[in-house]
């Protein structure tokens, strides 16, 4: 099957949830193909399957991981992403690889770094302790080259506010300078969001 066929078809699964889990060993045995694009789209859509099915998608995750190396911006950031949205769904599924995805605040690509932040939000949604040694790592990309990582930052940090504000306390006074000084009018409202989020304005 060539490529915009095969991309196609992943798109109509895509919009089919009823036939998700009982697809996953199909769309995972896409991560061989020798198309970016294919392997692309095979990790996202895992990434989707497995937040709704955590469990049936357990098998997958070595070899999503394994993409976490990948020379490719774009896989990488797929890969980081998938790992995010399953393990929202469960933590336990993705737990050896938590630990690892850290490194990815301080990868070259900044698309990357911005998966690596809503990787982060999505698995602190229901298991936030994780996080609670691990903060300044997040308000370092407040500080980020990049407009669109700043933008995203602060929302770790509403994220983390609504669940646990204890551990966004110590940033309040860097959120509230970012929210008065930074010239992107999002990174100010986002900063503003997550200052609200821990209700201890």
């Amino acid at each position: 099957m060539n490529e915009s066929v095969l991309y196609k078809e992943l798109g109509v699964l895509t919009k089919d949830k009823s036939k998700w889990e009982e697809n996953i060993p199909y769309v995972s045995s896409l991560l061989d193909h020798e198309s970016v694009k294919i392997q692309a789209k095979a990790l996202w859509l895992l990434g989707e399957m497995g937040l709704v099915y955590p469990l049936s998608a357990q098998d997958a995750v070595p070899a999503i991981a394994s993409f976490c190396d990948s020379p490719v911006p774009l896989l990488r950031e797929r890969a980081v992403n998938a790992l995010g949205r399953i393990g929202r769904g469960s933590y336990q599924v993705i737990e050896p690889y938590w630990e690892n995805l850290f490194r990815f605040a301080n990868d070259e690509e900044p698309k990357v770094r911005l998966s690596f932040i809503w990787a982060s939000e999505n698995i602190a949604t229901n298991t936030p302790d994780n996080y609670e040694n691990y903060m300044p790592i997040f308000e370092k990309l407040l500080h980020d080259a990049d407009d669109k990582v700043r933008m995203e930052a602060p929302e770790i940090f509403r994220v983390l506010g609504k669940r646990r504000p204890e551990f966004v306390r110590p940033y309040m006074e860097q959120l509230r300078q970012t929210a008065e000084t930074d010239e992107n009018r999002v990174v100010r409202i986002h900063c503003l969001g997550a200052i609200k989020a821990t209700g201890l304005n």
